[in-house]
């Protein structure tokens, strides 16, 4: 009997003694508190924010659609008499604000909270007959890209659209191999949990919706969070005393990866991937996993948090375009040490095309770190990036390296105060980044005293994930032509933000712009590097241009600032011999076919609800990644294989930490001891090659008399 069977002549006997008596509605209210935080948040954020902008009618209306968006993201329980009611309050808002007048907001919070009620005990009363009538032979689509899908036009469409997302789900745990009689019981223990959970939400939820889709129409890092959100900053699980070290996010029904901390538990289990989406967690190494989808933020949180040295198993599925393919990640909970954030050396050899032999050494940088409280005890030995680097450099020189590369991939930022100082130690002196208040006021800093600098030949790394005071680091070397840029476009986040205390709760608030000492913004924009890298990231997923209402990029006039080489003259035969050696190395082409592959599943807009198509769908997908395994295995001399299974797999989906080359494999028994050594990073060592060249290319690009490049008359303010 097939599994489509089972599963619909087990649908037809699902307990329905399990439900129980409905539970009764109740709406959410306000309180006079949170009218008053709400006056006190616009009036902060009129004055204070970098943008300078009223809460107005235009302002308003982006704010009505925010917020209606905020609740039903995927158009999945307000139909169109629904908006027509809700649409005399949409240039209404500003002035109900000013008045703290939170009726509007409770409102359309609480007709979507009764329908949504309705709708899971629908679900859940008609589950069996449901199931068992959907016909998988049927040629329709689920429409996974939900950004131009209008409101329905009536209840009936809404009941298709739920027809069609419950028999997705059906599909999806089947191509994962659940068992047949299990997927009924699956899906009437999410939805109940769903159910359930409704009673939990308070005031103090649907405020916080409320008041930071409002912020958010000013950009993207101004945020509004309640109190108990605001104890769970940002919901940063490494800055808890013990966790995992991710940051999360909802998108949809699922709790998206939106970061791993840099030298954080998860970071370095080395499995777990920006964009990937949570749909289950388990206790221990050998726990039943609890299905996640639907639930709170905070409550999946919880469950991730747990005592140090224990482990947790985290079920996960890739983001867009590829949701029957599950894995579960073991990660074992510690707790994010400075130490562990520290900036590491290696030194990486190889040959040229003349046999000769390069050693390049390597300085890889987490984060921009400094231990705040023994720097203001006066502690000699406190740690910090710029200290760590310095004594790696001196370290690197003694053993006869012939440059340096800075590997800032996934570095978020951290200290400005060590971003500028960083960038000291490969410069004389002179200005670092700018700064431009709401005001418009700018002021600089950077280096001011005449010192001592690492003078020789340098490259930096940085991918889509490198971001704020990476940026300002690598700009600066760029600007100052100390160096060359090497990578993918950075994140793109140029904006300093504070936090304001109010009446109950947060905001954090944008304050401030960064600006390169070449007058240019690092916002939205990022830093373009020299020479590009493919990227496993998808920018239109993350990087400051994939968020909504993100500042412009824009620009300021230049400060003025010695430049120590011209990397523009050698840069075109830079490029030339960079492209000859990737064209011919199969780890490089096995990386760009990875691209390729993770870009083709991203453009995937709808998920065929035909079995044979969405087997299909599946089948093409590992039938390609198997292919360009092998073509990278008989590329470097080692036997093919017939799957993709245990320890040869590699997933193409978007990038996991730095976008390395394939990882370690088991080859089969005829393959020498050699190859069983781990891929070295791809990207890395192409990097210690274009620095080879640039010092082979560039016997003289000083600028004569190096003449200041800026256009300001003032050198630091």
């Amino acid at each position: 009997m097939s599994a489509l069977n089972r599963l619909k002549i087990f649908s037809g006997v699902i307990a329905l003694g399990l439900l129980g008596a409905p539970l009764a509605s109740q709406a959410v209210v306000s309180s006079s508190e949170q009218g008053d935080t709400l006056k006190e948040l616009i009036e902060v954020i009129e004055e204070r924010h970098y943008a300078s902008r009223r809460y107005d009618d235009v302002l308003a209306a982006q704010h009505f659609a925010a917020y209606l968006d905020a609740l039903d993201p995927q158009r999945m329980f307000f139909d169109a008499a629904d908006i027509a009611t809700f649409t005399p309050w949409q240039l209404e808002l500003d002035n109900a604000g000013r008045r703290g007048d939170l009726d509007p907001a409770f409102a359309m919070f609480n007709r979507y909270h009764e329908k949504l009620r309705s709708r899971l005990e629908e679900i859940i009363a008609t589950l069996p007959e449901t199931l068992a009538s959907f016909d998988y032979e049927l040629d329709e689509y689920l429409v996974i890209d939900h950004s131009t899908m209008p409101w329905a036009p009536n209840a009936e469409e809404l009941d298709e659209r739920w027809r069609k997302r419950l028999k997705n789900q059906v599909l999806s745990l089947m191509l994962a191999d659940k068992p047949a009689e299990e997927i009924p019981e699956t899906l009437e223990r999410r939805y109940n949990n769903q159910l359930n959970r409704l009673d939990q939400y308070n005031s103090q939820d649907v405020f916080q919706i409320y008041a930071n889709t409002l912020a958010e129409q000013y950009d993207p890092h101004t945020n509004y969070f309640s109190p108990r959100r605001a104890e769970n900053f940002d919901i940063n699980m490494s800055l808890s005393f013990e966790g995992i070290g991710a940051m999360l996010q909802i998108d949809d029904e699922y709790a998206k990866v939106s970061r791993l901390i840099p030298a954080g538990p998860a970071d370095k289990q080395g499995e777990l991937r920006p964009s990937d989406l949570i749909i289950g967690v388990g206790q221990d190494e050998s726990g039943a996993i609890e299905d996640v989808v639907g639930w709170r933020l905070d409550e999946i949180v919880d469950l991730i948090r747990g005592p140090r040295d224990t482990v947790v198993r985290l079920e996960v599925i890739p983001g867009k375009g590829k949701t029957d393919q599950r894995r579960v990640v073991p990660i074992r909970r510690n707790e994010v040490k400075l130490e562990e954030q520290a900036a590491q050396k290696e030194i990486i050899e190889f040959t040229d095309e003349a046999d000769q032999t390069h050693r390049i050494g390597v300085i890889d940088i987490p984060a921009f770190y400094i231990d705040f409280d023994a720097y203001r005890r006066g502690d000699k030995n406190y740690r910090s990036t710029t200290r760590d680097v310095q004594k790696l450099i001196d370290e690197l020189v003694r053993e006869g390296v012939e440059g340096l590369v800075i590997d800032l991939r996934d570095n978020g930022g951290g200290s400005l105060q060590e971003a500028n100082q960083l960038t000291g130690l490969f410069i004389e002196y002179g200005p670092t980044v700018q700064i431009r208040s709401a005001e418009s006021r700018v002021w600089r800093d950077g280096k001011r005293r005449r010192s001592s600098y690492y003078e020789g030949p340098l490259a930096v790394m940085i991918n889509r994930l490198s971001a704020s005071a990476s940026e300002i680091f690598a700009g600066a070397i760029q600007d100052y032509g100390r160096g060359i840029v090497v990578g993918e476009q950075s994140f793109g986040k140029g904006t300093v933000q504070s936090l304001v205390p109010l009446q109950e709760g947060q905001l954090k608030i944008t304050e401030s712009k960064f600006y390169r000492i070449s007058g240019g913004s690092t916002q939205h924009r990022g830093v373009i590097p020299d020479i590009d890298y493919p990227s496993l990231f998808d920018p239109k997923e993350i990087g400051e241009s994939a968020l909504d209402n993100a500042l412009a990029w824009d620009q300021i006039a230049p400060a003025r600032f010695n430049r120590y080489h011209d990397y523009g003259a050698i840069l075109p035969m830079l490029t030339t011999l960079h492209e000859k050696r990737a064209a011919n190395d199969p780890d490089y082409l096995y990386l760009e076919d990875q691209v390729s592959i993770a870009q083709e599943a991203r453009s995937i807009t709808a998920l065929p609800l035909q079995e044979s198509g969405r087997v299909a769908l599946r089948d093409n997908q590992e039938s390609k990644a198997l292919a360009i395994e092998n073509k990278r295995r008989v590329a470097k001399g080692l036997a093919p294989i017939e799957s993709l299974g245990g320890d040869h797999e590699d997933s193409a989906s978007e990038g996991s930490g730095h976008a390395q080359g394939p990882k370690a494999e088991q080859p089969s028994e005829e393959v020498a001891d050699a190859d069983k050594d781990e891929t070295p990073d791809v990207l890395l060592v192409e990097t210690g090659r274009i620095l080879v060249d640039a010092i082979t290319l560039r016997p003289d690009t000083s600028i004569a008399g190096r003449e200041p490049a800026g256009a300001s008359a003032n050198n630091l303010q």
